[in-house]
C-alpha cells in the first residue's frame, strides 16, 4: 500500500513540475506527503494517550473519523482516530482545528530532505508541537515515520535512464524564529519502458556543484549506472560533476536557462530586440538553420554584447 501510495505521488509530482505547477500549491503534490506524516503522528499520540491514561484498560481505541485540512500544500481529508473515552486530544492538528499553523507544512516537507538526520528532525517536531510534548511521543511519532522515509529515500534504482532531470526548487522556511533558504534537489527520469519517475528529492541550504555531486553518488550507490540525457540548467560546474560519475551521460542545458542568463547582460531597452533575434536560433528547423542564424545575430549584436554570444 505505501509503495502504491508513493508511486501515484511520484507520477503526480513529476508532472506538476514537468508542467511548471507549483508542487506546494493548492492540491499540489506534496499534500498526500503531508496527509500521511499527520496520520502517523496523531496515531503515536493516540497510541501515548491510551498508555498513559488508560491503566485500568478500559479506555480503548473506537475507529476513526474524518476531518477536511486546509494548508500550503493544498486542501486533503485525513483520518483521526478516536477513543471510548473523548478524551483524545492531540497536539498537531486540535479537534476543532481546520487549517494548519503557519509554516507547519514547509516544515514537514523539510522531513523528506535525505540531508536530515534524527536531530534535525525532532527539532523540527518540537518546534511545531511547542515544548509541552514530551520526549515519549516525539520518538513514537519518529519512529512511525522514518522508516517509510528511509525506504523511499534509500530504495534500489534502474541500471540505466533514457532521460534524466535535474534542478532545484528554492523556498523559505522559519527556523527558531528565523527565516532560513532552502534548496529541494529533485531528479525525474524515464526509464526505457518511457516511465516517468522521480528517482529522489534532497534538500540542502542551497544549490551548488558541490551538493549535486553527492546526489549523483547516492543516485550511483542506489543502482543506477547510466543516464543517456541529462537535463540541467546552466550551473557552474554541474556537466563537470555528472561527468565524474556517469561519463558517457550527453549533457542537454536547459534553454528557458540559457535565455535567462543570456538576458542578464543585454541592456533592458535592447532586450525585446534581441530576443526576436535569438528565437530564431532556438527555435531553427533543424541545426544547420540554428547555424546560420546564429551567425547573424553575432553580426548584428556581437560588438555590442560579446559575452552573451560566447555564451550561446
Amino acid at each position: 500500500m505505501i509503495q502504491k501510495e508513493q508511486e501515484l505521488l511520484e507520477k503526480k509530482a513529476l508532472e506538476q513540475l514537468l508542467s511548471g505547477k507549483s508542487l506546494f500549491g493548492k492540491e499540489g503534490a506534496f499534500a498526500p506527503m503531508l496527509k500521511s506524516f499527520i496520520e502517523k503522528a496523531l496515531e503515536s499520540e493516540m497510541e501515548h494517550h491510551l498508555s498513559s491514561t488508560s491503566s485500568d484498560g478500559k479506555n480503548k481505541r473506537n475507529g476513526k473519523g474524518k476531518k477536511t485540512i486546509k494548508s500550503g500544500l493544498g486542501t486533503f481529508e485525513i483520518q483521526t482516530p478516536t477513543d471510548r473515552n473523548s478524551s483524545f486530544e492531540p497536539e498537531l492538528v486540535k479537534t476543532r482545528q481546520t487549517i494548519l499553523a503557519e509554516n507547519l507544512s514547509e516544515k514537514i516537507v523539510g522531513l523528506y530532505g535525505l540531508g536530515m538526520g534524527l536531530r534535525d528532525i525532532l527539532s523540527h517536531i518540537k518546534e511545531m508541537y511547542d515544548t509541552d510534548i514530551s520526549h515519549t511521543v516525539l520518538s513514537q511519532i519518529t519512529d512511525k515515520i522514518i522508516p517509510d522515509i528511509k525506504a523511499w529515500q534509500s530504495r534500489p534504482l534502474e541500471s540505466m535512464y533514457c532521460i534524466v532531470w535535474l534542478d532545484a526548487m528554492h523556498y523559505k522556511v522559519r527556523v527558531d524564529g528565523k527565516v532560513q533558504h532552502k534548496a529541494l534537489y529533485n531528479i525525474l527520469g524515464i526509464n526505457k519502458e518511457g516511465h516517468k519517475e522521480v528517482l529522489g528529492m534532497y534538500v540542502s541550504q542551497s544549490e551548488g556543484a558541490n551538493f549535486w555531486l553527492q546526489v549523483l553518488t547516492d543516485l550511483e550507490q542506489r543502482g543506477l549506472k547510466d543516464i543517456l540525457i541529462a537535463c540541467t540548467d546552466n550551473l557552474k560546474g554541474f556537466s563537470e560533476a555528472i561527468l565524474s560519475i556517469f561519463p558517457k551521460t550527453q549533457i542537454q542545458k536547459c534553454i528557458v536557462h540559457q535565455i535567462r542568463n543570456s538576458l542578464k547582460y543585454v541592456a533592458s531597452k535592447d532586450q525585446k530586440a534581441f530576443m526576436k533575434d535569438l528565437k530564431l536560433v532556438y527555435k531553427a528547423i533543424n541545426k544547420d538553420v540554428a547555424e546560420d542564424e546564429l551567425l547573424n545575430l553575432e553580426e548584428k549584436w556581437g560588438e555590442k554584447y560579446p559575452i552573451v554570444i560566447l555564451c550561446l
